[in-house]
């Protein structure tokens, strides 16, 4: 009985020693957990504190002085200020809390420093602290909002769920000022990029936002995760007027600064390649429909390309200048559409393999800024036993606005070989037009221009006018039409792939834009580049007057003879389709001098009797080598039978006699076919043998 009496007494003790442990612990634990709760709420009470002690170191040596009183005073508004300048990105209420508490806080330090401890400050302190630190607190405590975290949430799983992109996480977010980008990863082996780009226009929607608001770039290393960008106002409403080109007398190496992007930074593309940045020369197809903004867009990349000092331009404009009128002067030559087009692009074809040729023999394997300078380096030399000291060779931009005309007039393959090879020469081809369809332009050409400017199209021409990529990141010039002028994407070599599905927006032409124009095609024809002599005789050598005579209409009347100190030690390239009679390397045309004689002329030809015009064999062939000369002299370099039958017609000959004068014509190297099937290219008479 003792002996149980003794173990339950033991075992009661025992007990009571455990429930005392654990009231220990339990109350520690309590105490922990409170410290750990109250712990991001004392930084606005640790503040309050050092305020106070601060407020009694002061006051040493600043009780009685004048000079602390003013300096403190002043001290105290400047912070103030400061700290409402500092909140201006915050939100109104966050600033306004914010520089309250700072003034009541410098007001009060400034109080004490002068005066010291008294009922006043220390009953201010304690009263005046513990409010501003409590009133941090409960907008602590207001900042988290579980039920508004878990509505988010919830949001966010509808949303993806709503788009069918159910199992995809947002990994992480940057939030920027009018921008949104969201790491996405979709679910392994459910879900890919694809399903993404496919749901882009559901999520707009979902968003309520414009279809072009919302972009989507695939990370290149993996199938299921990319990032999602939101952009949810349009920055590009604001329309921006043209004022001047960005570098004037610059290299067209630099940038060409078009317009800006929807988060403003600036919308700029490159033409001439670049060997230590890796970029490579280019072309540019400019489209859009009209009313979309393409003229504009195409005056700034022009305006651009003028005003820099190492460049000439080439310019076909079938609507007569329409736009361009302002910028003429200051072009090395420029032609309307039908036949002047295409003697121009016959020429751009005869300078391409010399100017490749000069900047081989000149150790260039492209084109750079170097090559526009004087030739001084002796390693590379066209001539032995030191440097040559030629004339540089500038930039060569060939401009082909509304091209659709000139395509239907050549034929759709019109540019293909010129746009294949013209890169390595230095030159950069500009084809403007409305639609980028295959009956505009063939499949070869378009392959063979690396960058595009679109505007706004029609929908169904969206695939042919951006690569598939872009389209799937969330490119949508269609949604624009013509709806929205000069908002663009611009796809080309040198800007980051993230930037081809962002929209931009080039500068308007209006108001003043006319005179500067002038001006600037003032500067251009007294400080920008010239024709080098190798371009200029290999342009002559392939179609003589039309382009030696091209500025036979300008009112200064500018003088276009080139001359070369070495023009005899490069060999022209032969045209490929001309014949063993042809060699336009003994081309040495003297752009004032008269013609070569030719067998008579149309109004010294003795023909007999005009009612009757029997013609021997030897005036048949003088009537049709005047007219040809006639032809030439014009500068119209590439005819048909049909442009010649209204001068047969007057000797009283028909279409046979014409035919068979071409084929002998043909057969003598005269004529050449040109690119348009019953089309032939005059061989200036100089070039034959």
């Amino acid at each position: 009985m003792t002996r149980n009496n003794t173990s339950k007494s033991a075992a009661e003790a025992e007990v009571q020693h455990r429930e005392s442990l654990e009231g220990a612990s339990n109350a520690g634990g309590v105490a922990a957990w409170v410290a750990h709760r109250a712990k991001p709420y004392t930084p606005p009470w640790i503040t309050a504190a050092a305020t106070g002690v601060a407020g009694s170191l002061a006051w040493v040596p600043a009780h009685g002085s004048a000079g602390y009183a003013v300096g403190l005073t002043l001290g105290s508004v400047a912070l103030t200020g400061a700290t409402a300048w500092a909140g201006k990105s915050t939100t109104p209420q966050r600033r306004l809390h914010s520089a309250v508490t700072v003034a009541a806080g410098s007001a009060w330090f400034t109080g004490v420093a002068l005066a010291g401890w008294n009922g006043l400050t220390f009953g201010t302190f304690w009263i005046g602290g513990a409010v501003l630190a409590l009133s941090w607190n409960v907008r602590q405590v207001m900042r988290r909002n579980p039920e508004a975290v878990q509505a988010a949430g919830d949001t966010d799983g509808s949303l993806l769920e709503k788009v069918k992109l159910a199992g995809a996480t947002i990994r992480r977010t940057e939030v920027e000022p009018n921008r949104l980008t969201a790491e996405i990863s979709l679910p392994a082996g459910e879900l890919t990029n694809d399903d993404v780009t496919r749901s882009l226009g559901n999520i707009a929607s979902a968003l309520d936002v414009a279809p072009t608001a919302v972009r989507y770039l695939p990370d290149p290393d993996s199938a299921r995760r990319g990032s999602l960008v939101v952009v949810p106002r349009d920055m590009l409403s604001e329309v921006v007027e043209w004022e001047m080109p960005t570098q004037v007398g610059g290299s067209i190496a630099d940038p060409l600064v078009i317009g800006r992007y929807d988060d403003g930074s600036p919308l700029q593309l490159w033409l001439p390649g670049d060997p230590a940045a890796g970029r490579n020369s280019t072309h540019l197809l400019v489209c859009g429909m009209s009313g979309s903004g393409k003229g504009d867009g195409a005056l700034n990349v022009l305006t651009e390309i003028m005003s820099r000092r190492d460049v000439i331009v080439w310019l076909s404009d079938p609507k007569s200048f329409q736009d361009f009128g302002s910028l003429r002067p200051g072009l090395d030559w420029a032609v309307e559409g039908g036949a002047p087009t295409e003697t121009m692009v016959t020429a751009l074809q005869a300078v391409i393999p010399a100017r490749t040729r000069w900047l081989g023999a000149h150790g260039y394997r492209q084109w750079t800024p170097a090559a526009a300078q004087q030739q001084t380096d002796p390693e590379h030399s066209c001539r032995k036993g030191g440097a040559c000291g030629c004339a540089g060779m500038p930039f060569l931009v060939g401009w082909f606005e509304e091209a659709a005309n000139t395509l239907r007039f050549m034929g759709e393959d019109a540019f293909t070989g010129t746009a294949q090879e013209a890169r390595s020469a230095g030159i950069a081809l500009v084809i403007s037009l409305q639609r980028p369809s295959h009956d505009q332009i063939s499949t070869s050409t378009r392959a063979s221009m690396p960058s595009v400017l679109t505007f706004g199209l029609d929908p169904r021409d969206e695939g042919m006018a951006l690569p598939a990529p872009v389209l799937d990141a969330g490119a949508r010039p269609g949604a624009w039409g013509n709806r929205r002028p000069g908002y663009c994407y611009l796809v080309t070599p040198g800007v980051d792939e993230q930037r081809h599905s962002a929209p931009g927006r080039t500068w308007r032409f209006t108001g003043n834009a006319a005179r500067v124009m002038e001006q600037l095609a003032e500067w251009t024809r007294r400080n920008g580049a010239t024709v080098d002599p190798v371009t200029a005789k290999a342009a002559t050598a392939a179609v003589g007057n039309a382009y030696t005579h091209r500025r036979d209409d300008d009112e200064d009347g500018q003088d276009s003879v080139y001359e070369t100190d070495h023009g005899d030690e490069y060999e022209q390239p032969q045209e490929p389709e001309a014949t063993g009679r042809v060699d336009p390397e003994d081309a040495h045309l003297d752009p004032q001098a008269e013609l070569p004689p030719v067998p008579g002329t149309l109004a010294a030809l003795t023909l007999g009797n005009p009612d009757t015009p029997d013609f021997t064999a030897e005036e048949a062939r003088a009537a049709m080598e005047t007219i040809i000369a006639e032809f030439e002299q014009s500068g119209v370099m590439v005819i048909g039978p049909k442009d010649v039958m209204k001068h047969a017609e007057r000797f009283g000959r028909g279409r046979p006699w014409v035919s068979g004068e071409f084929r002998r014509l043909i057969e003598e190297g005269r004529l050449v076919p040109a690119a348009q099937k019953g089309r032939y290219r005059i061989t200036p008479a100089p070039a034959l043998v």
